[in-house]
């Protein structure tokens, strides 16, 4: 399980230009147009060895009358509150102002460590001008620019050793089935058919589940624990965003399973939200498997099944390799079912293939499909293996790494999939010099 970093601050002042840095990659659109990023961003970074997830919020506007400015600002205060440490970014540039004072009060009421950093410093003449900030009333102060890097290292080591440790509470030897999905999904209505008692509270309001809540489970001889995450706290200011509430919570709670449940309403259909969520599950390299819930209230024919199926698929494309359960937590109808794919999906995960085995089929398809060549060059593919890690990756030895590209990856893997079973997990491919 990883930290919570949130990066706050006003509106363009670099906060999405910090975060595509520090995740290394372009997720997050820079403008510089105040007020683009509306929707949260979440990364996974690393310093040091020590890995956190970043928040990117969007400014925070004080008084603001449009109806995305206040949203925002609901959801910058979600951020803070359960960020486990803060990095409140200010432009040099521009100096200190009243909305930065203004979201100073906000941090100092958070009691969380809050670094002061000053963007755009990229000349000595501005680290002088960075002084004027020490009237936010913050000690933590950093200069750096997230456009070239400059400062972040220092920034960085501050950071990590800023942030709590993180236990797990849940047994350490038993693997973690975690139930995620939009609030009043019917994720606690599932928990409590499974184990046959109401473990849970369920009501038809959103957010009823306040806190990740375990269950440690014995079915089809097989021991887990099965994790009912929190959809929202009941607070007067996440009512509004209690879809961003519940994005936040189940972040922390896949990052600490080993397969995801993703539990989504049937009469409300597989929108952006859910799928954010479930690709949250994939790029954290999660088992997952898609439990369409409420099934029992569908109208439906002979042919509703497949189409569900098909529309799901496409919204989750490329990683269309995943195991679809239709139940009724009401009725009990698969829930069953759930479990039983659930634990298959767990035994994929950690299914190891003998390199001979893969070499005597993988060699043969790859002599008859080879990577297309470029710039006259051929590449060779001698050698792959299994590499030891939680989920399936599979490194392929070669005389030109660089000229295989990612189609030529996506047959790679499509072919190991169409021989071996790896339904609901996500797999690495990597190409290395032989």
């Amino acid at each position: 399980m990883r930290n919570l970093v949130a990066i706050v601050g006003r509106p363009n002042v670099g906060k999405s230009t910090l975060f595509n840095r520090l995740v290394q990659r372009r997720e997050a659109i820079v403008d510089p147009t105040s007020g683009v990023t509306r929707d949260r961003h979440y990364g996974k970074s690393d310093w040091n060895g020590r890995e956190f997830t970043l928040i990117d919020t969007g400014g925070y506007v004080i008084g603001g009358d449009d109806a995305y400015e206040q949203e925002i600002d609901q959801q910058v205060e979600i951020a803070i509150a359960e960020a486990d440490a803060i990095l409140f970014l200010v432009d040099v540039e521009v100096g200190a102002n009243v909305m930065d004072e203004e979201v100073a009060k906000l941090l100092r009421k958070s009691q969380k460590p809050v670094f002061l950093v000053v963007n755009k410093v990229d000349n000595a003449l501005r680290v002088a001008a960075t002084v004027e900030f020490y009237s936010l009333g913050m000690d933590n102060l950093y200069h750096i620019s997230a456009m070239n890097g400059g400062g972040t290292g220092e920034l960085l080591d501050a950071l990590v050793e800023s942030l709590p440790e993180l236990t797990n509470n849940l047994p350490e030897d038993l693997p973690r089935f975690a139930v995620v999905g939009r609030p009043n999904a019917g994720k606690s209505s599932f928990v409590n058919a499974l184990i046959g008692e109401p473990r849970n509270i369920v009501k038809d309001e959103a957010g009823t589940t306040r806190d990740s809540i375990d269950t440690v489970y014995n079915r089809f001889g097989f021991d887990f624990c099965l994790v009912d995450t929190a959809g929202i706290r009941r607070k007067a200011k996440v009512k509004a965003n209690i879809e961003f509430y519940s994005v936040l919570r189940a972040l922390r709670t896949i990052e600490f399973s080993d397969v995801c449940l993703l539990v989504y309403d049937a009469t409300r259909g597989f929108d952006s939200q859910v799928k954010n969520i479930f690709w949250l599950a994939a790029r954290n390299h999660k088992g997952v498997v898609i439990l369409v819930n409420k099934w029992d209230l569908v109208d439906k024919d002979t042919m509703t099944t497949k189409q569900v199926e098909e529309q799901i698929r496409a919204e989750i494309a490329p990683f269309v390799d995943v195991s679809i359960v239709f139940i009724s937590s009401l009725t009990k109808q698969r829930v069953f079912k759930a479990i039983e794919t659930a634990v298959d999906v767990y035994k994929r995960r950690s299914q190891r293939i003998p390199t001979r085995k893969l070499n005597d089929y993988i060699l043969p398809v790859i002599e008859k499909n080879p990577p297309p060549a470029l710039k006259g060059k051929y590449v060779k593919i001698k050698f792959a293996t299994q590499l030891h890690s939680p989920h399936p990756q599979f490194a392929f030895f070669c005389n030109l790494p660089q000229y295989v590209k990612d189609p030529y990856k996506r047959f790679l893997e499509n072919k190991i999939r169409a021989e071996y079973n790896f339904s609901g997990v996500t797999i690495d491919i990597f190409i290395r010099k032989k």
